[in-house]
């Protein structure tokens, strides 16, 4: 594919490739600008269903104007194989990023708000993602997000393009209704940005599992890893996190503009509550004098009641190694 010339876009260099489509880096030779040009990947071109979705994303994205949303150029197809040309984004996926291990609390935050944006205008016109995950996350190299690969999305009361039983999305990071197969809304983009921002903060997903049954169990049943480690950290992020992750849909956090609007009310210090907390344990720690370090292994050990039987036993032994030495000087 590389130098080939598809509509009026020469094909650069391959980007990236995922389950429902390989990327590739492309320049618009009537615009002059770089753009990025999806295709599905070869062994699913004939399969009507993937087409369908891919048309399905743009008709989706370029519906939507937002900065944290991807911008959607045109649809086409090439020799029978549809394509969309989209804004190139030259940055990180937060997938990426988080290989690197969790984020700073401040960024983690900015990156939820940024995302709760898009999703807000998103949700407004009754599009679902339905595949919020980190390798749909991009980050630019001015910070700032933008939600890729509507692939999936949908909108409210559209009609279904899924076989009977099959259930689109990325696992780990589905909502419950959607592992059970139910009708959805912008409440399932909200338990997967949960989800997101529990990874985002302590660097492990909530829900793991070597085996998708096992992972379905987790999510259905199971409380999700790091609640605990968000609530240390920062107790007002804690009650949005498990806001987001009510499993009953009725009680989660109901739209992305209030979670937005919640994520606003944290306050974030330069330093994070963690780095704090750990410069502290450091501090004290080296402040300690030998004396406080014995005292607090002796209460540790528990050996406080013996202690009083060691110091007679040793004034003793003391007392019986002195005395011909007292005696030869008294004489």
């Amino acid at each position: 594919m590389i130098n080939k010339v598809i509509s009026h876009f020469k094909i650069l260099e391959k980007l990236g490739e995922g389950g429902m489509g390989v990327v590739y880096k492309a320049h618009d030779t009537v615009l002059d600008r770089s753009v990025a040009l999806k295709f599905l990947p070869s062994h699913l071109i004939q399969d009507e269903e993937s087409k369908i979705r891919l048309k399905n994303e743009a008709k989706a994205a370029s519906s939507l104007d937002h900065p944290n949303i991807c911008t959607i150029h045109e649809i086409g197809e090439h020799e029978g194989q549809p394509y969309i040309a989209f804004a190139l984004v030259e940055g990180d996926t937060l997938e990426v990023r988080l290989s690197a291990g969790p984020l700073p609390l401040g960024q983690a935050i900015e990156i939820a708000k940024q995302i709760s944006k898009g999703l807000s205008v998103a949700h407004e016109k009754s599009i679902v993602h339905r595949d919020l995950k980190p390798a749909n996350i991009m980050i630019d190299k001015h910070g700032i997000v933008k939600i890729m690969d509507f692939g999936l999305a949908r909108r409210t009361g559209a009609t279904k393009v899924t076989k009977t039983g099959s259930t689109l999305g990325t696992l780990a990071y589905m909502s419950p209704e959607q592992v059970r197969g139910e009708e959805i809304d912008g409440r399932a983009d909200l338990w997967s940005l949960g989800a997101i921002l529990i990874e985002m903060v302590t660097g492990e997903k909530p829900f793991q599992a070597d085996y998708d049954a096992s992972l379905m169990y987790e999510i259905l049943n199971e409380a999700p890893k790091g609640l605990s480690t968000i609530h240390e950290i920062s107790s007002p992020l804690f009650k949005i996190v498990d806001g987001l992750l009510e499993r009953d849909v009725r009680n989660r956090i109901t739209s992305a503009s209030e979670l937005n609007r919640r994520l606003n009310k944290i306050e974030v210090s330069r330093v994070s509550l963690v780095e704090r907390k750990t410069a502290t344990r450091l501090v004290t720690k080296s402040k300690d004098s030998l004396t406080t370090r014995v005292v607090r292994e002796i209460r540790r050990r528990r050996l406080l009641p013996y202690l009083g039987s060691y110091l007679v036993l040793s004034i003793g032994l003391l007392q019986a190694v002195s005395y011909p030495y007292l005696i030869t000087i008294c004489s």
